[in-house]
């Protein structure tokens, strides 16, 4: 089978209220492959915000074991765990947390700068990832000059710029009409296409959809993983 980029086993977390502990994974187990396009639904309350910050490396495990790329992450220190983020992770959220000053292709080399890149292929790299979003002849423009659709795709582009392992995407059209979301999400096709994997978290059923393989967790659970029939997967460009 292909190789695994993610591999969780028996992961916990608990959170404590003075002291008493309020158990919110309760041994999630689950391996993702690189290429596949997954996405994590539930209802509210059932674990998948916390699931998605451990495997966005911005929580860790209580109990059991992240590997990441085969880094095993679920016991490093934050220092360590912010540079497997800048490099292993590229993130998109609802909102799309762009600085209103910059430009859009400013936007997107930001994630450079952590990384020490250099000025001129800071802007190269971020010219890269504006096309490959379609949105090369934008990259001058700020925030206020772009419609959402366009500043979601900055953020895209921002999130793929440093070439990550895995694209996280956090309820990614929350913010977007219909018309903006399916265009939003047809994109996140052509990337994961291009070789990217890309997981996807979502309570729209519509929006999980566009994913080739549905895992549901529900109070802390996975409650079912689901691959779809080959059939369905052909999305249209």
């Amino acid at each position: 089978m292909n190789d695994i980029i993610i591999k969780l086993e028996d992961i916990q977390k608990s959170y404590f209220m003075g002291s008493q502990a309020i158990s919110v994974l309760k041994g999630i187990s689950l391996d993702i492959f690189k290429n596949e396009y997954v996405a994590l639904m539930g209802p509210s309350g059932s674990g998948k915000s916390t699931l998605m910050n451990i495997l966005g490396c911005l929580d860790s495990p209580t109990g059991g074991k992240y590997i990441l790329n085969s880094k095993d992450v679920s016991k490093m220190a934050d220092d360590d765990l912010a540079g497997v983020r800048n490099t292993e992770i590229g993130f998109v959220f609802q909102q799309f947390n762009l600085l209103p000053r910059l430009t859009a292709a400013e936007n997107v080399a930001l994630p450079l700068i952590y990384a020490g890149v250099g000025k001129k292929e800071r802007m190269e790299r971020a010219m890269e990832a504006l096309k490959k979003v379609d949105l090369a002849d934008r990259s001058h423009h700020k925030s206020n000059e772009l419609s959402g659709g366009q500043i979601q795709r900055v953020a895209i582009a921002r999130a793929l710029v440093n070439n990550p392992s895995i694209l996280l995407a956090d309820e990614p059209t929350g913010n977007l009409d219909s018309k903006t979301s399916a265009e939003v999400m047809r994109l996140f096709g052509k990337i994961q296409d291009a070789g990217n994997t890309v997981v996807l978290v979502t309570h729209e059923e519509d929006i999980a959809a566009y994913a080739h393989r549905v895992v549901r967790l529900r109070d802390g659970v996975v409650e079912s993983d689901r691959v779809k029939e080959t059939e369905n997967i052909t999305h249209s460009h």
